[in-house]
C-alpha cells in the first residue's frame, strides 16, 4: 500500500461518504497519520443522485475528489481500493492492493440498496445509490426515448414510455418529480414528433401514504403535488416480481415498463472480519456505544448509516440519511483527540435538523421541529440546504448555476447519453 512508516498514531478511515468525509476534513491537521480508503476516488453528494439520472446535472456538480480532501495535511493519505477484511486481532485492515496496520479504525462504509431477498428483481431492476448507476439510469431512460420515437409497435412505444418507481421514499418521490417534470417541460420539445399522452410515470409504495418517514401533513402535500405533476401513486401496494418487462404485486397490479427502478430501502453495507454479534442482522448495522464504538472493540468506531446507536428517542438506531452522518463524524474528531490527550470520550447526542424532500419545480416538503411547510418557501429551503452541504466551492457554483438556468428556460441542460447502457444484465454495482 506503500505508506511510510511514522511515530504518530495511525487513523484509518474507510469510506468517503458524508460520515468518512465529515471526520478527515477536521482530522488532516490532527497529530495523527491519517489513511483514507474508498473504493472511489471521490466523495458523491448522494440526495442530488436523482437529478444526474434526470438530467438536470452532470456528475462531477455533485462529486469532490477525496484526495483534494485529505492533500491539506502533512501526514495524511488517501488509496483508492477495496476493503476486503478486517483482521482485528492484528489491528489490520485486508485491502484489494495490501494490508495495513492502525492504530483506530472508522467504518464509515455507508449503506447499500435493500432488496429483502428478491433476487430476481436485484438482478433486473435499476438502482440508485451511486453516481456509475444514477448514470444508467440516465442513459436508460433517454434510450428508451430515442427507441420510442422510431418504433411503429405501440404496445412496444407505451412499454418504452413507462417508468415505474418502487419506494416512495424521498428517492422515490423526488426522481418520481424529476421525471415527470422531463416530460411536462422538456421532452415535448424535444420529441415534436411524439405523442407524450401514453408516458406514464408510476410511483409504487407499500404503506398507506407517501414519504412514510415525515409527517401526514408533508405527505399529504407531495401526493398532491405529484399527483398534479400527472404520477400515478400506488399505496399500500408490494412489487414481489419484475420479469420480461412486467412488474408484479401483490394487490394484481401488473405494469409493463422497460425502465424500472427499485428505490425501497437501503441496508448497512459492513466489510467482513468483525465478530457476528457485533452485527444487527435485521439492519446488517454495526450496534455502536453512545461514543460510535463498536460493541466489543474499544478502537474500532463505525459512524453514519453502518452504526446503529440504540437511545430512547431512537431505539432503533438514527435514521439512514446525512445529518447523523455528518453530526457523527464531526463529533468523533473531538472525542478523538480527547482520547489522544487522555481525556474521556463525551457521549453523541444526535440533533434533529429536520426533514425534508422535493417533488418539482416550486414545490417541496419541510418537516422542521414543530413547523410543517409545503410550497416554494419549503422548495427555496430545500435549495439553500443541499447548496450549503455541497463539498467544494465550484460544485456549489455549478450547481447554483444549473438550477437557475433550468429554472429560467424551463430546460435540462444534461441529456446526453455520454455512456450507453447495454443491458440490465450488467448494471454496474459501485
Amino acid at each position: 500500500m506503500n505508506i511510510p512508516f511514522s511515530n504518530l498514531p495511525r487513523l484509518v478511515i474507510i469510506g468517503g461518504g458524508f460520515a468518512g468525509v465529515a471526520l478527515a476534513r477536521k482530522m488532516v491537521h490532527e497529530d495523527v497519520q491519517l489513511v483514507l480508503l474508498d473504493r472511489q476516488n471521490y466523495h458523491t453528494f448522494q440526495p442530488l443522485l436523482y437529478q444526474v439520472s434526470t438530467s438536470s446535472l452532470e456528475p462531477d456538480s455533485i462529486a469532490y475528489p477525496l484526495r483534494k480532501i485529505v492533500k491539506r495535511g502533512k501526514n495524511t493519505y488517501f488509496r483508492m481500493t477495496e476493503v476486503t477484511r478486517i483482521d482485528p486481532a492484528n489491528k489490520k485492515v485486508h485491502t484489494g492492493i495490501g494490508s495495513i496496520e492502525y492504530d483506530y479504525l472508522v467504518i464509515a462504509t455507508g449503506a447499500k440498496t435493500n432488496f429483502f431477498g428478491n433476487t430476481n428483481i436485484e438482478a433486473k431492476a435499476m438502482r440508485m445509490k451511486s453516481l456509475p448507476q444514477a448514470l444508467n439510469l440516465r442513459s436508460l431512460m433517454l434510450e428508451n426515448l430515442e427507441q420510442a420515437v422510431i418504433t411503429t409497435d405501440p404496445q412496444q412505444k407505451k412499454q418504452l414510455l413507462n417508468f415505474v418507481i418502487a419506494g416512495a421514499g424521498p428517492t422515490g418521490v423526488e426522481l418520481a418529480g424529476g421525471i415527470a417534470e422531463l416530460k411536462n417541460n422538456v421532452l415535448q420539445r424535444d420529441y415534436p414528433d411524439m405523442d407524450f399522452s401514453i408516458m406514464k410515470v408510476h410511483l409504487i409504495e407499500g404503506a398507506s401514504r407517501v414519504l412514510p418517514p415525515m409527517s401526514e401533513k408533508a405527505s399529504s402535500k407531495a401526493d398532491k403535488f405529484l399527483r398534479d405533476l400527472g404520477v400515478n401513486i400506488h399505496l399500500n401496494t408490494q412489487v414481489t416480481n419484475y420479469e420480461d418487462c412486467i412488474v408484479s404485486t401483490n394487490t394484481g397490479l401488473t405494469l409493463e415498463t422497460g425502465t424500472f427502478v427499485w428505490s425501497a430501502g437501503v441496508t448497512g453495507a459492513p466489510p467482513e472480519g468483525l465478530k457476528a454479534d457485533a452485527l444487527v442482522p435485521r439492519a446488517n448495522r454495526y450496534k455502536v456505544n453512545r461514543f460510535n464504538q463498536i460493541e466489543g472493540y474499544e478502537a474500532i468506531f463505525a459512524l453514519g448509516d453502518i452504526a446503529l446507536m440504540e437511545t430512547e428517542e431512537y431505539p432503533r438506531g438514527h435514521p439512514m440519511v446525512a445529518q447523523p452522518a455528518i453530526q457523527q463524524g464531526n463529533h468523533l474528531v473531538k472525542n478523538l483527540k480527547r482520547h489522544l490527550n487522555g481525556k474521556e470520550m463525551l457521549p453523541f447526542k444526535y440533533l434533529d435538523k429536520g426533514s425534508m424532500a422535493t417533488i418539482g419545480r416550486n414545490k417541496a416538503v419541510v418537516d422542521l421541529g414543530k413547523f410543517r411547510f409545503g410550497g416554494f418557501f419549503a422548495w427555496f429551503i430545500w435549495m439553500f440546504i443541499h447548496i450549503w452541504f455541497l463539498v467544494g466551492f465550484r460544485n456549489r457554483f455549478v450547481t447554483l448555476f444549473n438550477w437557475v438556468y433550468n429554472y429560467i428556460n424551463f430546460d435540462k441542460a444534461s441529456r446526453l447519453i455520454i455512456r450507453p447502457f447495454k443491458s440490465k444484465e450488467v448494471i454496474d454495482r459501485v
